[in-house]
């Protein structure tokens, strides 16, 4: 394959004909590994040959999806934590675009109000496919084709394998917390979910300068990885944290009598269902916030009053932009962000698929596959 140094504009004389790809062919069915042509570039695209590429737990909401409720047609190659190296442009691409990139997974329009303002993860023209992996050709594959190297981020040195869940489990978590960044110094927080996206958050959490941070699991090895990142209280339950986080307080000394149940200052809610949203009016101070990230399907009914403490608010971020990935890579350059990873090559990718649906990844699944 030709080196990046030596890449001239357009395409490699000896880019193959044909990848292998995993790609879910209809819905209801099992994604399968399929030989499919490799793209060609043409106007601001740019092709890059996959170094690594996350799986995540949207991708098992794809797979199982019935006909009809994603909004986009089948068949396309799934992977939407994309990371690769350019080998092939376009003839309307920058012509000295080199090295390894990671791919903003949010292909958003370029026109809409929230695009002009930096924020494509709110893009009002998607209606349908996202982006790679998701209605579009991911990064489960050998190559992927990307429409313009406005959807690119510099690796900055990240390697391939270590970048790929950032960009979405590293940028999600990083998005959600951006609005309550700068002000959580001396306040409580709490992680519910230590997965591949909670263990990202309290990594960014433990920036903060916060007085306590609690995670919450029912996993013991994920309340193992929470302890060893640093969380102050660790319990199974979402009933258990109050309780843990007043007695946690207490031992510091004397409280005030608005605090002394533990209650908290922001929740990052990386599950979603109903036992963690029906908890949620009661878990914060006022003025308290809570995010929810995951979608395990629970619901919450939100009204000024009880039993929502005064001033609180409840969000649900969406990813997050390019310049917050830009961010995200340059903290995992600082080593300030790093995922977990378990590496499979494209031919165990089924296996990976079935580790995660059971729970039994540590932190992120990586599909590495030119290995």
């Amino acid at each position: 394959m030709t080196t990046p140094a030596d890449l001239p504009a357009g395409l490699p004389a000896d880019l193959p004909e044909e990848m292998d790809a995993f790609r879910l062919l209809a819905w209801g069915e099992a994604p399968t590994t399929v030989r499919v042509p490799v793209p060609r570039p043409q106007g601001r695209e740019v092709l890059l040959a996959v170094e690594a590429a996350g799986l995540c737990h949207s991708d098992l909401t794809l797979i199982g999806a019935a006909p009809g409720a994603m909004g986009f047609a089948v068949p396309f190659t799934l992977g939407h934590e994309v990371v690769g190296r350019v080998v092939a442009l376009g003839p309307d691409a920058d012509p000295t675009l080199r090295g390894t990139f990671a791919v903003h997974g949010v292909w958003g329009c370029g026109q809409c109000r929230a695009c002009r303002r930096g924020e494509q993860n709110s893009c009002a023209s998607i209606t349908d496919a996202i982006g790679p992996g998701i209605g579009r050709d991911g990064g489960l594959a050998e190559y992927v084709l990307v429409p313009s190297a406005e959807h690119l981020v510099p690796a900055d040195g990240v390697a391939a394998v270590d970048l790929a869940p950032l960009t979405d489990a590293g940028l999600t978590t990083f998005h959600a917390l951006a609005p309550h960044r700068g002000r959580l110094r001396g306040g409580v927080a709490a992680v519910v979910g230590i997965g591949g996206l909670g263990h990202l958050a309290l990594q960014l959490l433990a920036t903060e300068g916060l007085e306590l941070l609690a995670a919450v699991d029912p996993r013991p090895g994920a309340r193992d990885l929470a302890t060893h990142l640093g969380a102050d209280v660790v319990v199974a339950d979402v009933s258990e944290v109050k309780p843990a986080v007043a007695l946690a307080l207490a031992a510091r000394g004397p409280l005030p009598a608005a605090e002394a149940d533990g209650s908290l200052d922001l929740v990052i809610d990386l599950v979603g269902n109903a036992a963690t949203l029906d908890a949620a009016p009661d878990l914060l101070v006022p003025g308290g916030s809570y995010v929810v990230v995951g979608s395990g399907g629970g619901a919450a009914r939100v009204a000024k009053g009880a039993p929502w403490p005064r001033g609180f608010s409840v969000s649900a971020p969406f990813w997050g932009t390019h310049a917050d990935l830009v961010e995200v890579v340059h903290l995992a350059s600082r080593g300030v962000l790093h995922a977990e990873t378990e590496q499979f090559d494209l031919s165990r990718v089924e296996e990976a698929y079935a580790r995660l649906a059971a729970g039994e990844v540590h932190g992120r699944a990586v599909v590495i596959p030119g290995r």
